[in-house]
Order: C-alpha cells, then sequence, then structure tokens
C-alpha cells in the first residue's frame, strides 16, 4: 500500500523510487505484485502517462485513510506521541486563509519547529480523506459532515454594507424590504441562492438581485468599495474597510445570522500531536473575541 500510494501521489515511478529511496524497478515490481495478488489493475501505464483506474481511485482512497490511521495509532503508543512532527496538511477558505492564517504561521513554527505545513486554499468544500488532509478550516453555521470532527475557533459575524459613493447616489436602505431597489452583490458559493437571510426577530429572508455574483469575497469588497453595490459579507474580510470608511456598514439593527470558524479533521480515535498542537494554536489566536472585529 505505501509503494503504491506513494506511486500516486508521485505522478511517476521514477519520483517514488527516489521519496522511497528504492530502484525504479523494484517499485515497479513490488506494484505489479501487489496488482496480481489483488487481482485488478490499479494504475493504466503507459511509456508517457499514468493514471488511475476505477477500482484504483476506490483503492488509493481507502490506503491513504488505512496508512493514515496505522500512523497515528503508532505515534499514540510511542514515546514521540506528544511531539508535534511531519508535514501538515490543511485546506482552508481563499480569502480567510491569507488575511487571517497566513500571517499566523511563523508564530507557530516558532512554537512548532518540527512541523511544516502544505496549505492549500480554495473556496470548495473538500474531501479531507479522499484528497489526504490532515485538518481543513471552514467558515459555516454547522460544522457539514457528521463523519469529521469539528471544533469551535471563532465566531464570524456577516454584515451589510456599501460605499458611501454607493449610499450617497442610491441611499440608505432603512429596512431590509427596502434591499430590492438596490444593487446587493451575491456570493456564489452561498447556500441561500439569491436571498439575504436576517436573524430577526423574526427571522425571515428578502430576495435581493444584482448585476453581479462572485465566488470569492476579496471580489465583492472590492467592487462594492469602488461603488457597485450593497454587499452581505463577514467582518474578517471587510473590517478594514469599515475602520477606515471606504465602507459603511448599514441595517445594523437589522442582524444576517452569524456563522463559525471551525477545524474539522476525520473522525479517528487518535489524534497526531501536529494536528492537536495546531488546532490549539488557532483557538487560542482567535478565540471568541477575534482580532478582525476589533474596533468594530
Amino acid at each position: 500500500m505505501q509503494v503504491f500510494t506513494a506511486v500516486v501521489d508521485a505522478g511517476s515511478f521514477v519520483r517514488a523510487a527516489e521519496r522511497l529511496e528504492q530502484s525504479t524497478t523494484a517499485v515497479s515490481r513490488q506494484l505489479a505484485e501487489l496488482e496480481a495478488h489483488l487481482g485488478v489493475r490499479l494504475l493504466q501505464r503507459t511509456t508517457r502517462t499514468m493514471s488511475l483506474t476505477e477500482v484504483g481511485r476506490v483503492y488509493y482512497a481507502q490506503c491513504v485513510s488505512l496508512l493514515a490511521e496505522l500512523a497515528e495509532t503508532e505515534a499514540a503508543v510511542s514515546s514521540a506521541s506528544q511531539i508535534a512532527s511531519g508535514v501538515l496538511r490543511v485546506n482552508a477558505p481563499v480569502s480567510f486563509a491569507i488575511r487571517h492564517l497566513a500571517p499566523l504561521l511563523p508564530r507557530f513554527r516558532t512554537l512548532q519547529p518540527q512541523v511544516g505545513i502544505e496549505l492549500a486554499v480554495n473556496d470548495r468544500v473538500v474531501d479531507l480523506v479522499d484528497e489526504g488532509y490532515d485538518l481543513a478550516l471552514r467558515i459555516s453555521r454547522q460544522p457539514l459532515a457528521s463523519t469529521l470532527i469539528a471544533r469551535r475557533l471563532a465566531p464570524v459575524r456577516v454584515v451589510v454594507c456599501a460605499a458611501p459613493d454607493y449610499l450617497a447616489r442610491h441611499g440608505t436602505p432603512a429596512a431590509p424590504h427596502e434591499l430590492g431597489r438596490h444593487q446587493c452583490l451575491g456570493y456564489s458559493y452561498t447556500d441561500r441562492g439569491t436571498s439575504w437571510e436576517f436573524a430577526g426577530p423574526p427571522p425571515h429572508s428578502v430576495e435581493v438581485n444584482g448585476f453581479l455574483r462572485a465566488n470569492n469575497g476579496d471580489v465583492l469588497v472590492e467592487a462594492a468599495i469602488a461603488g457597485a453595490g450593497l454587499i452581505a459579507q463577514p467582518t474578517f474580510l471587510v473590517g478594514d474597510a469599515l475602520r477606515d470608511g471606504r465602507l459603511v456598514r448599514v441595517l445594523a439593527d437589522h442582524a444576517l445570522p452569524d456563522y463559525t470558524a471551525w477545524a474539522v479533521y476525520p473522525s479517528r480515535r487518535f489524534l497526531s500531536a501536529k494536528v492537536r498542537s495546531f488546532v490549539d494554536f488557532l483557538a487560542a489566536a482567535w478565540g471568541d473575541a477575534p482580532p478582525w472585529d476589533a474596533g468594530l
């Protein structure tokens, strides 16, 4: 299994052999023996390309999970189990990672010098097991998947705001129902569609329209600063613009439901020291009064 996953991760027999410190012939032979033992072909190989077969994809996902569990089990019963070390593979939303996660990494490195970090940023929900992540940061109302362990890291407040120039030209809405006559810039990945949901009382939704939808919050923030319309975005994105006056909060008496920043990781009996130390570090750095809300 280790040879097979190494070949898939490396993308070639040569690179896998280098990582395993074996010869290419030995790696190829071990993979052939594995396929013979299983009675299936795991990889389609030509002189130039290599790709997983359908059964190979299923087997790879299981191998990644089993090998990770084996490593954690061995660490849990070894004297090194309390020492954070190795490469920590983390997935996080793009804008949140750039603004609030990346600046913390040097401090974490100082505290845990034996831990390396491989950070992947995107705004889609990844499959931690299939894609080989140790940990993901997610912004949601609930932790999403019951198969994952979730730890609350910080509250995330969402506010409606716009540029002073836009409000001067189009007026300031005094109540949610007035949003229908405004340009409301939408976020593509929201589960709310074209409605903005207000917490109340009583809770209610308002249908909104706008000429722009985007799958990245920073794009919407910059468009709003330029006077394109109203946005409903988290304070970790708009905090700086609110503090320096480039954006102005509206409908402050009509709160939107809060979200939460979660750390999620696969449900396993033994939690590795590198994951535990990173989650503890983030929880302490952000907490119930996160720095992005300072002054708001």
